[in-house]
């Protein structure tokens, strides 16, 4: 079984010519309201993809139909508590050049606190799976008591923060970055190469696998002196808000089936250049049957580098 102790953010979505500059007043040609939060959009990804997942998190009592479609999806959300206060939302820019710029509130994401964390993790069984993200609040605790109860660890620390360094990373047992976390992480520039960014956090965390994301440049998995490359899909952009999560949650639910190496980053990519073609977080999560059909019309292999 996999948890994943995630925000459940309501987004607000608005299509802008390009990003809003300092000092500036732009109409918005579109908006929208969704589920987003990078948590929600992991469990959404793992469930369509045929994953099995606990989600743990809060949301405001008027926004039950998130939850609602988190469960009808497959989400296990018996852990998804009403709150009085705000649930977690977002404001999102998104260009004509599919960038994307956003703004967070974490209300309802910041209230679980080390007590909270125990009694959910005492319902778990050693050699499990915690899936995290650094939108919510507590981490160090949720790191720590998974890895006294015999849990692993996948933890995306996004969207980074100087509080991840301060994190005990090393009882992670499966990280998830992009470029530019994996140079914040590793302390060094962010042109270097992907086999040097590899390298600089293997010398970090040494014995924790490593998936290092590119976008259009494609992905890398490291562990244990084993590197694989995988290319990305060449497909147009729309949106690339909830990319990075559609790839962790098929590369997860993968993994669940066992599946080896090369084919968890190929299916994970094929999920993600599907996604990117949509608009919107949750709404732009691909269907398994979608991303098979995808897969199996042309897949591009990952390699040993």
């Amino acid at each position: 079984m996999l948890y994943n102790y995630g925000s459940i953010n309501i987004d607000h979505v608005y299509r802008v010519p390009h990003l809003v500059r300092p000092g500036e007043t732009l109409a918005s040609y579109a908006h929208s309201v969704g589920l987003g939060g990078k948590g929600a959009n992991q469990s959404l990804a793992l469930a369509r993809a045929g994953g099995q997942v606990t989600h743990w998190g809060n949301l405001n009592a008027r926004d039950q139909w998130a939850r609602n479609l988190l469960a009808d999806a497959g989400v296990k959300v018996d852990h998804v508590n009403d709150i009085d206060g705000p649930s977690g939302h977002a404001i999102i820019q998104v260009d004509d050049q599919a960038e994307n710029s956003i703004l967070l509130f974490p209300g309802a994401n910041h209230i679980y606190d080390r007590n909270d964390l125990k009694a959910l993790i005492a319902g778990t069984s050693p050699g499990s799976w915690l899936l995290l993200q650094n939108e919510c609040s507590a981490l160090a605790d949720a790191i720590e008591l998974a890895h006294e109860a015999g849990l692993k660890v996948a933890f995306n620390p996004a969207p980074m923060s100087d509080a991840v360094r301060e994190l005990p990373l090393q009882y992670c047992d499966l990280l998830f970055v992009n470029k530019g976390e994996a140079a914040w992480l590793a302390n060094v520039a962010e042109d270097v190469s992907p086999q040097q960014l590899l390298d600089a956090l293997d010398a970090q965390l040494p014995g924790c696998q490593l998936v290092l994301t590119l976008g259009g440049e494609g992905a890398w998995y490291q562990y244990d002196g084993m590197r694989h490359f995988q290319p990305a899909l060449p497909v147009k952009a729309v949106d690339t808000t909830a990319a990075g999560d559609t790839f962790i949650g098929y590369y997860l639910a993968a993994m669940q089936e066992e599946a080896d190496i090369p084919a968890c980053l190929a299916l994970a990519a094929t999920a993600a250049a599907l996604g990117v073609q949509r608009s919107g977080a949750a709404d732009s999560i691909p269907f398994r049957a979608e991303v098979d059909d995808a897969f199996n019309a042309g897949r591009f292999d990952a390699c040993d580098a």
